[in-house]
């Protein structure tokens, strides 16, 4: 069920996607923040609390919906499984803005490109050059496509197994959309009235995202040139301040031969405060902190679509094995 269920939300996704301002993603804004304003009473336990309720509870509420509906039609269970797939998983949710800014810089038009970017991802792109430009779309894509797809993908299938349905694909998303949010608000909004919602949604969404990110990594060395991935994943990594969007982007360089990283536009996400002015030294790397390889150029792109596409499949491949598998069994 976990296979098919992935695979028509991916199908349906491509023919209709959620468009850019949808009543979802105003239903997980209003309801984030409701939890922060009702449940938090400024002490560093009640960020906990106020994750509790905003993550874990919607989870247990889509897991307990499913069980309900499981017990009446399998096909009602599949169908629920399919809908909230569809309403976590998927790379239109975010590959509009990957598609305009491509398009963007095709015609040459890096003014229309940065401020695409800069719309994307709430941060100042007006001064970056073509080649950072380049590399932060680059960057930005590859871990959209993790938190998107993959990440989502491996806790989906996990809990699935367990019998839970859709738990995982929401405890995810939720999770990661509440460590966005909490950073959003106090970047661009202002600072939430307890520091430690931050710290909190940042900190569980890191383990939650330890093993998928791990994968993620490990699935773009087998479609990419492995041995430039592992040794990008085991000497780059540390170059990035939080350790899962290292790994990720780290082997990702490695895999399609391009350079990442670099001293541009300190303290934008990928987070490089630490990164390249004073963080972990490597003799290895070159350009002031970044990976080896060729300087981002217009085809990269393309290249890292190509990527993340053979690593789906090579995922969804396995996935189908170990349902057949566990069919004949």
């Amino acid at each position: 069920m976990s296979f098919f269920a992935v695979l028509f939300a991916l199908l349906i996704e491509q023919v209709k996607p959620l468009p850019r301002d949808n009543p979802v993603h105003h239903l997980l804004v209003s309801w984030v923040a409701w939890t922060g304003r009702h449940f938090d009473a400024g002490k560093p336990r009640h960020a906990w609390v106020v994750w509790g309720v905003g993550v874990v509870g919607p989870s247990l509420l889509v897991c307990a919906v499913w069980w309900w509906v499981r017990q009446y039609t399998l096909i009602g269970a599949l169908v629920l499984n399919v809908v909230m797939l569809y309403l976590t998983l998927g790379f239109r949710q975010f590959s509009h803005f990957f598609t305009d800014i491509r398009e963007a810089l095709t015609r040459g038009d890096e003014i229309e490109a940065r401020r695409l970017l800069a719309e994307w991802r709430h941060l100042d792109a007006s001064e970056l050059p073509r080649t950072e430009l380049l590399r932060h779309v680059i960057e930005h894509s590859l871990l959209a496509a993790h938190r998107h797809v993959f990440g989502v993908f491996f806790w989906f299938v996990v809990l699935a197994a367990l019998g839970l349905g859709p738990l995982g694909a929401v405890f995810y998303r939720m999770a990661e959309f509440a460590s966005r949010y909490w950073g959003y608000r106090q970047r661009a909004l202002d600072a939430p009235s307890n520091e430690g919602l931050l710290a909190v949604a940042r900190l569980a969404f890191n383990w939650i995202d330890h093993v998928p990110a791990r994968l993620t990594a490990f699935g773009f060395a087998v479609v990419g040139n492995f041995e430039e991935a592992v040794a990008g994943w085991r000497r780059d990594a540390a170059l990035w301040r939080h350790a899962n969007e290292g790994i990720i982007l780290a082997a990702a360089a490695g895999a399609v031969g391009v350079q990442l990283g670099g001293t541009a536009a300190p303290g934008v996400t990928p987070d490089r405060s630490k990164t390249f002015a004073s963080g972990v030294e490597t003799d290895h790397a070159s350009a002031e902190g970044s990976t080896p390889g060729v300087a981002p150029q217009l085809g990269h792109l393309q290249s890292v679509v190509a990527l993340v596409w053979r690593s789906v499949v090579l995922w969804l491949l396995l996935l189908a094995l170990l349902s057949l598998a566990n069919v004949i069994g």
